[in-house]
């Protein structure tokens, strides 16, 4: 390679699940690029794999539509930034992880100086805001997808798409046991328990946490209740939301996967903790709730058939959805009763989370990477891409490749990816 001995690499990530898979895919490249070196946005767990970053992913990350507006100013700035440091330091790749919003833009000002880009986590243009498509033909080199109806949805318009398995269907179940995760969190193992998760924005939370615990009211004290805090998220404000005003009181802790995977069923709000519960087999319901306003610029614009990602890989209603005005105590405890019981409805809804398993798990089916983890999938990629010289080739060039948009889109931040809801008008 090269100068590729230690090629610099550009990662943008502005979200948790985006974070989470940057530093994972870092730590991929560095095994047969022990010299690599990464910078631009990122969080903590990039930082700990060695990543430089120019803004932290944890400024930028704001929901819904009137928190972005009232961000905007720094927002831009943090933006400029990025494009600052990438026009100093010309780097041989880059990787933008989810978060559309910017990292379009960003794909737009890496073209036009030449540098490689790969997509990986596909923005969710396939349910809202398709004309960003152009952005994708014209500024992206290498579009990797994590949900296998999106590979054809982009060949079809000319990108060229890679379905590398979702990073989350590679992960082992759990290996604590339930015995031991009920004395770690003083649990009463001899209940069923019910795992509750709001999502992992604040404004989430205030949105879907009260109705969730009122639902858990109404099922009474039958079960254990389990709210695990997403580490964006400060528990105070959790267990002050669970006061006196509710018959119940979850317990609070931090391994969302464990409880999800020891819990009889799950409360979930839209989002990557759907596609957790999917691979976990835990049957659950969907629930959400935007403000008014971000809910009528949803409507108008978000086109496909279910909310949840379980479903739409599936292509059928595999769990229940409750959005918006649906979204009562009153249809969370009529939907979610019947899974909490042996019965066919339950067993028809596992049946239909392992059809959703086996679609995700790229290396359970013969075929193309089919021994690699969805991250080392991706990382082979990008070595690839920087073994063929791109980086050299991305330094002459310059400015020479330039591209220009005029679709008038603002900054704002990406859609959760486990969710067709787009975020601030979608909730990772």
């Amino acid at each position: 390679m090269g100068a590729a001995d230690n090629p610099l690499i550009f990662l943008s990530a502005g979200e948790a699940s985006g974070e989470r898979y940057g530093a994972a895919l870092m730590e991929a490249i560095l095994r047969p690029v022990p010299g690599a070196r990464f910078f631009g946005l990122g969080g903590a767990a990039m930082a700990a794999q060695g990543f430089r970053p120019v803004v932290r992913a944890e400024d930028v990350a704001h929901m819904g539509i009137t928190e972005v507006v009232r961000h905007a100013p720094y927002i831009y700035g943090q933006f400029q930034r990025l494009k600052r440091a990438i026009a100093a330091e010309r780097p041989a790749l880059a990787v933008l992880i989810d978060f559309p919003d910017v990292n379009l833009r960003l794909a737009e000002h890496l073209h036009r100086f030449g540098i490689p880009v790969v997509y990986f986590v596909s923005p969710q243009l396939w349910a809202w805001k398709k004309r960003r498509i152009r952005r994708v033909q014209r500024f992206v080199d290498r579009m990797l997808v994590i949900f296998p109806f999106e590979e054809a949805f982009y060949l079809e318009r000319g990108v060229a798409a890679e379905f590398v398995g979702h990073p989350l269907a590679d992960l082992e179940a759990p290996e604590v046991t339930r015995e031991a995760f009920a004395r770690q969190h003083g649990l009463d193992a001899s209940k069923p328990w019910v795992a509750l998760l709001p999502g992992s924005r604040q404004r989430e939370v205030d949105l879907n946490l009260p109705t969730m615990l009122e639902a858990a009211t109404t099922l009474g004290n039958t079960y254990e209740y389990l709210l695990p805090v997403a580490p964006t998220l400060e528990r105070e404000p959790l267990a002050t939301a669970m006061d006196v005003r509710h018959g119940v009181k979850p317990v609070l802790l931090d391994d969302a996967r464990a409880a999800l995977f020891h819990a009889r069923g799950s409360i979930v709000a839209s989002g990557t903790a759907t596609v957790e519960a999917a691979l976990l087999g835990n049957p659950f319901v969907v629930v959400y709730r935007l403000s008014k306003v971000s809910y009528a610029i949803a409507r108008r614009f978000v086109t496909v058939p279910h909310v949840a990602m379980a479903n739409l890989i599936a292509g059928r209603r595999v769990v229940p959805e409750l959005i918006q005005d649906e979204f009562t105590a009153a249809n969370v405890v009529r939907a979610l009763e019947p899974l909490l019981v042996d019965g066919p409805v339950r067993d028809e809804v596992i049946a239909g989370l392992r059809e959703v398993r086996e679609r995700l798990a790229l290396h359970d089916t013969p075929g193309n990477g089919a021994d690699e983890t969805a991250i080392e999938r991706a990382a082979h990629i990008c070595v690839e891409l920087l073994a063929r010289g791109n980086g050299a080739k991305a330094s002459e060039t310059g400015s020479s490749k330039t591209g220009s948009s005029n679709d008038g889109s603002s900054i704002t931040r990406g859609e959760p990816e486990g969710s067709a809801l787009p975020a601030g008008t979608y909730q990772a």
